[in-house]
Parts: C-alpha cells; structure tokens; sequence
C-alpha cells in the first residue's frame, strides 16, 4: 500500500496560501496543505489559491490550525477556517486546544465537528507539549467525550515522541481515528520545558533520515495507507532556502531518500 505525501503548511509558514500551492506545484507534490489566518484570507486570496491548485493539479489533504481557547468558546474565526477549507476541497481541519477541561474541550470539538460535517470533513485533534492536551490518551479521551463521527485524532511524528509515546502505544487503537499524520525528523530528546517544546516544534525539525526519532517503527504501526504530510518546520532549512521552492524541493528530495532507503511506498 502506498502514503499520498502532502506538503504541509508548516514547512513554509512565512508564505501565503497560494504561495504554498505554487511550491508543492513546482515540487512535485501531489497534496498540499494550508494554514488559513482568518485576518488575511479573503476571497482575493482563496482565488489565487484555487487558481494554483488548478493549475498544478493538486488536492488538499488539511487546512490549520483552529486553537480551541481557554474557556472553549468558538467564534467566527474558528468557523472561517472550516469554510475555507470546505472552499478548498480539504478533507481535513487540524485542531489543538488550550482549554484543560476536557469536557469544556470535547464540547467545543462537538461544535467544530457540526460545522465541518456537512464538507465531508474530518476534525482531527492534535497532541502536543504545548498546549492543553498532551497525549494520545488525552486525544482518544476528548474524542470519545466529543462523541461525533467527525472527530478523529493526528499524530505528528514529533510530538508523538515528546510525549514519551513507543510505536506499540498505538496497537490498540482504532484506526478509522487516523484520518492521517504529519511526519518529519528531528532530535531524540528535548528539554522538558515550555521554551525548548517550543523552539522544538517550530525550529529545531528535520526532514525524515536526518534526524534521530524512530520513525521507520511508527509508520509500521500507522494505517498502512495513511496520507503523510511532510511537515519540516525547520529554521535550518528556513536559513539555507528562503525561496519556497527550492525550500520545498530539498525537504521532498529528502524525504524521499528515506522512504526509498526504508521500502515504504509514496504514491
């Protein structure tokens, strides 16, 4: 079974949306993924953006990031990105919470979820150091709370590691949950802190095989066709390719000397 790749937001986050689509375009990606800032989407931007993905023949595989607030009241700008993405063809909204409620936080996913529903989108909750939910078990929890069809969970291979979490912690979970995960590479371990989760998670990534995290193990534990999105958040790579597509092409060369040297499929 072969992973579609998709070129997440992420590895580009100083560049608009149809920026974004021009780079995966340009790369050779089949799937592209998008972050949407409420203050500057506009329907300017949602056309040049269309315009790409037409143009390069892309799909969406996800649109980001919805923060679930303290508190866990929603408001328009949660409900833009879930429009946007449905305008795009996304089969997927990506979503964290600061909210450590957790039946405040599966609430709040409920709601996203019923907005979603009816594009035939997924609302897959995120797992990370940074924010209020911070394990798989937490994730699975507030799904099982938010009690919606629409809800599912996404593992990024980085914070999946900083969570003290081993491929086998994933043998016992329902797969239909994984609509799909984020990959890169990057250092074993990270100081246990705000700060470093921090730098960690928007700096310090590497594209697949040029890092340390056992990533060959957790793709064998994944759905066998899961969708990757190649998300290399990396000041490195940021540093040495400022232009979006020679940034794009070296992380996707990368990535795919790993998945060659490894047997795993790309489609």
């Amino acid at each position: 079974m072969s992973h579609i790749l998709s070129l997440a937001a992420g590895t580009l986050p100083e560049f608009l949306p149809d920026q974004v689509a021009e780079a995966a375009g340009q790369s050779g990606f089949s799937h592209v993924g998008f972050t949407i800032e409420p203050e500057k989407w506009s329907a300017e931007q949602a056309k040049a953006t269309k315009a790409a993905i037409r143009q390069y023949g892309l799909r969406v595989l996800d649109v980001e990031v919805i923060w679930i607030p303290k508190g866990g009241l929603l408001t328009d700008d949660h409900r833009i990105i879930i429009e946007a993405g449905a305008e795009l063809g996304a089969p997927n909204v990506l979503v964290v919470s600061a909210e450590p409620d957790p039946d405040r936080t599966a609430a709040a996913l409920h709601q996203l979820c019923e907005w979603a529903a009816p594009a035939d989108m997924t609302v897959s909750l995120e797992f990370l150091m940074i924010t209020a939910i911070r394990s798989l078990g937490a994730a699975l929890d507030i799904v099982a709370r938010c009690d919606h069809s629409a809800a599912s969970v996404l593992i990024d291979s980085l914070h999946f590691q900083r969570a003290g979490h081993s491929a086998s912690d994933l043998r016992d979970v329902d797969q239909s949950l994984l609509n799909y995960s984020q990959i890169c590479d990057g250092n074993l371990h990270c100081k246990k802190d705000f700060d470093s989760y921090l730098e960690d998670a928007i700096d310090l990534r590497c594209a697949p095989g040029e890092g340390e995290l056992p990533l060959t193990d957790l793709l064998a534990s994944l759905p066998s066709a899961i969708p990757l999105s190649l998300e290399v958040r990396s000041k490195a790579y940021r540093d040495r390719y400022p232009d979006a597509v020679q940034r794009t092409k070296a992380v996707r060369a990368a990535a795919m000397d790993f998945f060659r040297r490894n047997d795993i499929a790309i489609d």
